[in-house]
């Protein structure tokens, strides 16, 4: 299997494709599903394996002794990012969703503030809500095309009820790799306001060249009120999984992580811990070098495609397979440019402000599909904005 190879996933109870028309109105026929962050291309092999081994053994019980599935995770940051992780640190969600409402569940009260850096991932704010906790938003200040952190403007935004910052890195959908000297002032930040700093780093495989990604682990001075979460499940494509992984350096903050996930009876997905441990490998990252090299490719056409466009503008990628396009120079106001997507280039996108403040003249594109669907996609736009060129 290439990547370039089109796998029908209609069906296949497939939130992309199965539910695109229902929510967006795009047709099932002939429409192109760019919004669910997942990929169109299958697992790779090793992970694969992994599941036609359970399936040969045909008993699917309780999953016990976990360590070489810890190992497989501090092997594979330690040789990808450089990070020792201490296996001891390691809590399994069912994935970083659930993730984030743990971490504010267990360490803020209700009425809390939390702190995104908007425009942001949509499920932040949605447990955060949950919760009864306030999302206090952020603003990212888009500078030359491309998002920067406004801690002056932050300082005087806060008023000290805020108790958490959810911090997304490498950024969704901004496409940013924060620098060493950003996610210094990050700490001190999350220093300055006492506040409890979750770093979620899903994306933290899927950079491109050129660039590297800090762990927030390694930056000093935080560790005593540091989450880290990372998961398998955007790097190989097995989001269904439903699998990831909270880190807490801190043994206090463990313990009080541990006592909370106690408290509400959680263990992990058997299926999830063996498809993460077989993609941790050498035969893994080979394929994650792959992906990135075609990944790569995809951004370059997409964004040399519409970029052609006048007054459409794609944020250059760092990271991620998450193209996140500004309309606002096509001076139409959001209804009308959404339906030209929708209705007229039939491709099926998230729209800007479900990412909070900050997002309301962008779309976002997920480029992770076999480059033919890129193209075509392109294409679609090219002609459903032709009057603009």
């Amino acid at each position: 299997m290439t990547f370039d190879t089109i796998i029908d996933r209609f069906d296949t109870h497939s939130a992309k494709w199965d539910m695109m028309e229902k929510i967006y109105g795009v047709p099932a026929s002939d429409g192109i599903a760019m919004w669910v962050a997942d990929m169109d291309f299958r697992a790779p092999d090793c992970v694969q394996n992994a599941i036609a081994k359970m399936h040969e053994h045909g008993i699917y019980g309780y999953y016990g002794d976990d360590s070489s599935y810890r190992n497989a995770i501090c092997w594979w940051m330690q040789t990808r990012h450089g990070w020792d992780v201490d296996p001891q640190a390691i809590f399994t969600t069912h994935g970083l969703v659930n993730g984030t409402a743990l971490c504010v569940d267990t360490f803020t009260e209700p009425g809390d503030g939390v702190v995104l850096m908007t425009p942001v991932y949509h499920a932040f704010a949605k447990v955060i809500r949950a919760n009864n906790r306030r999302v206090v938003e952020c603003d990212l200040a888009l500078t030359d095309g491309r998002y920067e952190m406004d801690f002056d403007a932050w300082d005087q935004q806060l008023d000290g009820s805020e108790k958490m910052m959810i911090l997304c890195s490498p950024h969704n959908p901004g496409g940013r790799v924060w620098t060493r000297a950003e996610l210094d002032g990050v700490a001190a930040f999350a220093k300055r306001h006492d506040l409890i700093l979750v770093s979620d780093e899903i994306h933290h495989d899927l950079v491109f060249p050129g660039t590297t990604h800090t762990p927030m682990a390694q930056i000093e001075g935080i560790a005593d009120r540091l989450i880290m979460m990372t998961a398998t499940t955007k790097t190989f494509n097995i989001a269904g999984s439903h699998s990831g992984n909270v880190i807490i350096p801190d043994p206090d903050l463990r313990a009080k992580f541990a006592d909370r996930m106690a408290a509400l009876g959680m263990s992990p997905n058997s299926f999830g811990l063996a498809m993460a441990e077989a993609a941790y490998s050498p035969e893994g990252a080979a394929w994650v070098d792959d992906l990135l090299a075609y990944l790569d490719g995809n951004r370059q056409v997409f964004d040399a495609g519409i970029n052609a466009i006048p007054g459409l503008t794609s944020m250059p990628l760092e990271a991620t397979y998450l193209a996140w396009v500004d309309f606002s120079g096509t001076g139409m106001d959001r209804e009308e440019y959404t339906k030209r997507v929708e209705q007229g280039a039939k491709i099926a996108v998230n729209h800007g402000p479900t990412f909070g403040s900050g997002g309301d003249d962008f779309l976002r594109f997920n480029l992770a599909t076999p480059r033919a669907l890129v193209q075509q996609a392109v294409d679609r736009m090219q002609a459903a904005f032709a009057d603009l060129q």
